[in-house]
Parts: structure tokens; sequence; C-alpha cells
């Protein structure tokens, strides 16, 4: 018999990749702007601007992105009439249709954005005989409720952590809540069962809590709930009293995170718990906020860096971050977008495993907040017409949220010009993210080279981009 012949076969073409694109100067937002597919790369040649892309470098896992849900956000959402709602809950949570939220935050007993102070105990009650989390059953615990069903609907998931802003104001040596004041060491057992008395009290509600952070912004003598802990207090009430507790009440699988504040401190607060060898083994991963830009200057983007430098098998996590000082006239105002985008690009290529947005919305002052601190949110309320304002923070935060998924891995990403930022993921489908922003006047021409293969784009002025395929 002679032997059969068989055609050469070609290879097969790369999948097209699509394009979606969010400018100042366009109306549309996270818009499909191309679908292209791939041709061979080529060496670029000197001046041109490009995109280098390589899949076989791989970094950390992400935990998820998303925002928090406080007292303020859910009173403003139940004052919303039912269409409202359901548009906001899409909107953030749907993993298809909307930007797929998998991170959210809330908080133990009140923040600042609450409409006043209040705790689940009352007066003096170190037994904790009286813990009732019923305050947040008015409005908190439904949107939550909500917001994770709309998540589970889309097939997605979602992990949720809580924070504390201070402990009840009998339990502190400043007697108040508000103002800083620090932990009386005789209510440190108590303080520490208080956490875990909120995870069961939550999750028999039907919220199943993932983590705690010890305490948010625990460096912050702040006109609203606030307590301070030092360094060695934080490792101390850690190693002797939180994490013993957890685990002695059956929660030993639930994730602690310290630290939970700026960028500029991080290093001391991580160098002095992660070097101790009874308070480590408690810590799931190291939190940080934004803030140490609100006056000016350069985002401490190093200092999250030096942390995984340090620690690399420790996580990072942006616990809290949102535009202050609000302003009603700067409600579209593009740079607010731009911090997120180019903050978000560079805590992710520090080593950060998830980024969580501060509240998800808030009314047409900035609040809800007992103490006046308004600020901006992705989504505002108008109290008057009752309709959602969308800002351009709402689709930057989506051109990560909604492509870059839980179990992504980030990948080597870099651009050849400063005037581009970007950052990279491979989804656990295998498919491919690539964020590349210009915060530039000037729009840009760039080459997207992805494991040999390339596409030649545009990328306009004030602009930020996801290829995803």
């Amino acid at each position: 018999m002679s032997p059969s012949l068989t055609a050469p076969t070609s290879p097969a073409a790369p999948p097209a990749v699509q394009v979606y694109t969010t400018a100042e100067a366009a109306p549309q937002r996270l818009a499909l702007t191309a679908t292209i597919v791939p041709a061979s790369g080529s060496q670029p040649p000197e001046g041109d601007v490009s995109v280098f892309v390589n899949p076989a470098h791989r970094f950390q896992t992400v935990l998820g992105i998303g925002g928090a849900i406080t007292d303020a956000s859910a009173e403003v959402f139940a004052r919303l009439a039912p269409a409202q709602q359901q548009q906001l809950l899409k909107a953030y949570f749907d993993p298809k249709e909307g930007l797929g939220y998998s991170l959210l935050r809330t908080t133990i007993h009140s923040s600042d954005f609450s409409s006043a102070s209040y705790t689940y105990v009352k007066e003096g009650d170190a037994s904790l005989a009286s813990f009732d989390v019923a305050p947040d059953r008015r409005h908190r615990i439904p949107l939550l409720k909500r917001a994770l069903q709309t998540i589970a609907d889309g097939g997605g998931t979602a992990t949720t952590f809580a924070s504390p802003w201070s402990a009840p104001a009998w339990m502190k040596d400043n007697g108040s809540m508000l103002q800083g004041g620090k932990l009386l060491p005789q209510y440190a057992a108590a303080w520490a069962s208080y956490f875990t008395r909120f995870i069961r009290a939550y999750e028999k509600e039907g919220i199943p809590i993932w983590g705690i952070t010890v305490q948010n912004e625990p460096m912050a003598r702040q006109t609203w709930e606030s307590m301070i802990f030092t360094a060695e207090e934080e490792r101390d009430f850690l190693k002797n009293h939180l994490g013993p507790t957890m685990q002695r009440e059956g929660l030993g699988d639930r994730k602690i995170i310290v630290w939970d504040h700026n960028r500029d401190l991080i290093t001391h607060r991580a160098h002095t718990i992660l070097a101790d060898p009874e308070a480590a083994p408690y810590v799931w991963g190291v939190g940080f906020h934004w803030y140490e830009t609100w006056a000016g200057g350069e985002p401490m983007h190093r200092n999250v860096a030096a942390v995984h430098e340090a620690w690399p098998q420790v996580n990072l996590l942006l616990t809290e971050a949102t535009v202050e000082r609000f302003d009603p006239a700067r409600l579209q105002w593009w740079p607010n977008a731009e911090r997120y985008g180019s903050q978000m690009i560079a805590d992710f290529n520090s080593g950060a495993v998830g980024w969580t947005d501060w509240n998800i919305l808030l009314d047409e002052r900035g609040g809800p907040n007992h103490v006046g601190n308004f600020c901006f949110a992705p989504v505002h309320a108008d109290g008057k017409t009752g309709e959602l304002v969308f800002t351009p923070s709402f689709a930057y935060l989506g051109h990560f949220s909604k492509f870059i998924r839980p179990g992504a891995q980030r990948i080597s990403a870099v651009s050849s010009r400063s005037n581009l930022q970007t950052t990279a993921f491979v989804n656990p489908n295998g498919q491919l993210a690539v964020v590349v922003m210009n915060a530039t006047d000037l729009a840009v021409n760039y080459r997207l080279q992805i494991a040999g293969q390339e596409v030649a784009l545009t990328i306009p002025a004030h602009a930020i981009q996801t290829i995803a395929g």
C-alpha cells in the first residue's frame, strides 16, 4: 500500500483581541472600540512607543477588585427607587453587564460614613452579652445581601472583609469613639472577642466574612471614629489577643490584615509585626490606603514594593481609596479618574493582590457623614431627581475589575516610553487583560507585543484602554 498523504496544515491564526476604551473626549465609556487579529511581531524601530507583554513571567495572584458597602452607601441606596436600586446593583456587581466587583469591604459598627456613632453592645458590657448587629439590619445588611446575590446570580464569586474604626468609647483611654485614643489594656480580651461576635452575627445573617483588618488607620487621630495602635501595640494585640481568640473560637481560617493605613509608614509596620515569630503566623497580609498623597507629592508605591521584596509570602491589599474634599462641580473631573488608573497600575505592579475602593455610593453632598468629611464616590445619587450620576472614576475602575478576575495572575508588562502606563494579567480561563493608560494631552500610537504577536493601536489623550483576548 502506498502511504497516505496528508496536506500540510498552516498554523492557526491567533485569536482576535478586543480593545475597550474610555477617553475624556469621547462620550462612550468602557466602549468596544476595535477588534483586531494580531500579526507576527517584529523588532520595533527606535523611537516607536511599544508595550511589551510576556505571559511567561508571572507574579502575584489576584484576590479581587471592588469597593466598600458602608452605612452611608446603604442609606443612600435605600432612598433610591427600585429601578435605580437595580441599576446600581447591576452596574457594580453583575460580572457580564457591569463592573463585576468581587471584593467587598464593610465596617464593624460605625465609621465617619454613618449618620451617627454607634456600637453593638450596651455601655460597659465587657461580657458582650448584649451584642447585637441590629443597627446594621436596617440598611447595610440588606444591601450587602443584595450585592452578594447579584454577584452569585451572574456566576461570580465574592470576598467580604470588615474593619473597625474604633472600639466602644468605654473601652478607650479618652472615653470617646472619636479623636483617636487607645484601647485600655483591661479590655483587650473583650475587644478581640468583639471581632468574633461580629463574624458570627454577620454569617448568621447570610454574609460570609472572609477576613478582618485589625484597625482602620491606626496612626490617625481623626475627628471621627479612630483609635491609635503603634506598631508594637498592634503586634502585641494581634499575638496576645486577636489571633488566639480567632483560633479558639474556630475562626482561625479567617484572614487577618494588619496596618490598613497609608503607604508612608507601611514598611515600619510590616517589619515590626512580621519579624515577630508569634505575631507573624496570624497575618495573611498588609493592607494600605492611598491618602499620603492628599496634600500633594508622589504616591509612595516604592514602599509597597519594598514590603513585597522583604516579605514575598505576605499578601498586599489596597483596602481603601477615595477622592477627598467633595466638590459637586467636579463630579465629571477627569483627573479624579486618572488618579484611580495610575495608582491601580502602580499598586498592582508593586505586588498588590487586590484593590478596594471606598464608598460605592454617596449622595449629592458626598455623604451622609456625621462629621462632615464629605468625599467623592464613583457613583452619586441626585437627591432631587433620584437619578444616579456615574463619574469617570467608575469607568476607570471597570477597566480593571471587569477584565481582571479573581485568580488572575499578573504577568510582565512594560512600556518603552513614560507617556504610557501599563499592567497585565492572565485570567484563570487563559484570557489576557492588558491595561494601558495615557494621561498626556496627546494621542499615542503604540505597538502592543504579546508573545511574538503584535497589534498596532492608538490610545486617545487622557484615556485608558483594556485589551482583552
